[in-house]
């Protein structure tokens, strides 16, 4: 069999947009996308899909801008699932220099009431977005010249002059090149040995379910100390909270599998601080994890010839896809890994 010149492991939000951006960077090339369960299933189906301008780093700031004008350009063009949203932080009093530097368009306040010792700004260019359905739609727009192979797992990645795949039908797979977007899923067999000088831990995230129906003019509230959010949901006529879950090295095929009371309880206990009426009301919801890089950003690399890393977003996959996207192609060019 002739060798395809990339393969893309991974067929979740940042798996898609990698696919979307060399198939435009690379239009020439044959491009395949192995993805061992469904497309956009996996971590990407239970995203919460919010979009807020933000980055605790210069380098995520600058992916979080890239990729807010890549989302405003691309939902008009494919008419995606992507819906604008208001939105506002509450921070203490003191975090103001902190809200100016992290947030990239913070503005005034909203003049509504917040808790002693806490303050509100408005934020501009937030958006939420049916992540499963973004994923779906790009990979239906590719399937004319990309090749999507669906219920096929990596078994084995050969390293040599062309990359030999091993795959779970029992057929193998030439590559010249080979990138991996694999999502919470770093150490499989596959790929473990080379993704481990990373330092890539997986971390368990949770969004709760509020069973509170929405009025028409709620908005998105980032909790900035707690680094926590509540999203309205009106479609499902209820509200997500997402709060920070500091449970690590957890297992993406074991971890989704439920709530534990433990997952609820610390959901009401954050909320109860700013929100203690909604607390109660935090019943349901839904548990997922991904990989986060030591620094905190993503991490984009090449791990030797052949076999690029696309991944590590810290729950932040829908919102830098576009710009992890961007440093893959730029990694392909610079390391002339396409034909």
């Amino acid at each position: 069999m002739d060798a395809v010149d990339i393969v893309i492991v991974g067929g979740g939000i940042i798996g898609a947009v990698i696919a979307y951006e060399t198939a435009a960077a690379f239009p020439d090339a044959d491009i395949v996308v192995v993805e061992r369960g469904l497309a956009a299933r996996g971590a990407t189906a239970r995203s919460a899909g919010v979009h807020f301008p933000r980055g605790t780093t210069e380098r995520v700031r600058t992916m979080t801008d890239h990729s807010h004008h890549y989302w405003q350009r691309l939902a008009t063009r494919l008419d995606l699932p992507i819906h604008r949203i208001d939105a506002t932080i509450i921070a203490s009093t003191d975090r103001a220099d902190a809200i100016h530097e992290t947030y990239l368009w913070p503005g005034p306040r909203t003049g509504r009431d917040t808790p002693s010792g806490t303050r509100d700004w408005t934020l501009r260019g937030c958006h939420h977005a049916d992540v499963a359905g973004v994923a779906g739609a790009l990979l239906a727009e590719l399937r004319p010249r990309v090749t999507v192979w669906e219920g096929v797992e990596v078994s084995a990645i050969e390293d040599g002059e062309i990359q030999c795949l091993s795959l779970s039908h029992g057929e193998r797979l030439w590559a010249h090149s080979v990138v991996l977007a694999p999502g919470p899923w770093i150490a499989h067999p596959a790929w473990a040995e080379p993704v481990a000088p990373l330092e890539l831990r997986v971390k368990k995230i949770v969004a709760a379910h509020v069973d509170v129906v929405p009025g028409p003019s709620d908005a998105l509230t980032v909790f900035d100390d707690e680094d926590a959010f509540m999203l309205p949901l009106h479609h499902r006529g209820r509200f997500l909270f997402s709060y920070t879950c500091d449970d690590w090295d957890v297992d993406p095929d074991t971890v989704e599998r439920g709530l534990t009371p433990a997952d609820l309880a610390s959901a009401r206990t954050v909320l109860e601080r700013y929100a203690p009426e909604m607390a109660p009301l935090c019943r349901s919801g839904r548990v997922f994890c991904d990989a986060y890089g030591p620094a905190r950003e993503p991490v984009v690399t090449e791990l030797r010839p052949g076999l690029v890393f696309a991944g590590g977003a810290g729950g932040s996959g829908y919102r830098l896809a576009p710009a992890i996207a961007a440093e893959t192609v730029d990694v392909l060019v610079s390391t002339a890994l396409v034909p």
